[in-house]
């Protein structure tokens, strides 16, 4: 069994990001592997904004990841100065504040990290 943890750097408007990631996790857990944490840095912080201005047409990938990570007790953790730089300061429900120093930490609990 391995125990990952996933970062996220990429742009999260254009939902792949956010797919994939996703499709990763429910892969891991179905073959016994484990999730340590979710970590979204960069511009992927725009995920946690609490009310994204999305095309009707278009599912809210930011919100589904938070509810899988809420259902299979994953940490869905997103970096606090680039929230910061970008005027995030209330998250929306099932992301968590964290820094870069906890995400270093976290590491050493994972066997492998896996960028999105």
């Amino acid at each position: 069994m391995t125990t990952f943890a996933i970062l996220i750097k990429s742009d999260t408007y254009a939902a792949t990001p956010l797919v994939d990631c996703r499709r990763f996790i429910q892969a891991s857990i179905q073959l016994g592997h484990q999730i340590d944490h979710v970590f979204l840095y960069g511009n992927a912080v725009m995920s946690a904004m609490p009310e994204p201005d999305l095309p009707a047409d278009e599912p809210d990938e930011a919100a589904k990841l938070a509810q899988l990570c809420l259902a299979t007790n994953i940490p869905l953790l997103y970096c606090a100065t680039a929230a910061e730089k970008r005027g995030i300061f209330n998250p929306r429900a099932g992301y968590s504040l964290a820094g870069l120093a906890e995400f270093g930490m976290r590491l050493e609990n994972t066997d492998k990290l896996i960028q999105f």
